[in-house]
């Protein structure tokens, strides 16, 4: 069964940090955030390895159930689009 994407609280400090420095590298909206907040609190299944999930104006990437980072739109994502 594959892992389910975790939820903030049950991140290492260290993605948790990443993750929002590369929100404000990365001028990400809260509109945008808001949407990927209703998206992880859904609890979706993601796969073992690489992933990411275009959320229209930047891309999550992530490994496992962890996420890893943010892209701009026109940056290329690698692993299984979910």
């Amino acid at each position: 069964m594959p892992p389910e994407i975790a939820p903030w609280r049950e991140m290492p400090p260290g993605i948790r940090q990443h993750l929002i420095q590369r929100m404000h590298d990365r001028s990400i909206r809260i509109e945008d955030l808001n949407r990927l907040r209703v998206w992880t609190e859904s609890r979706p299944e993601v796969p073992d390895g690489d992933w990411y999930r275009d959320l229209v104006s930047f891309k999550l990437c992530g490994k496992g159930k962890y996420p890893k980072t943010f892209l701009l739109r026109d940056q290329v994502a690698t692993g299984q689009e979910l």
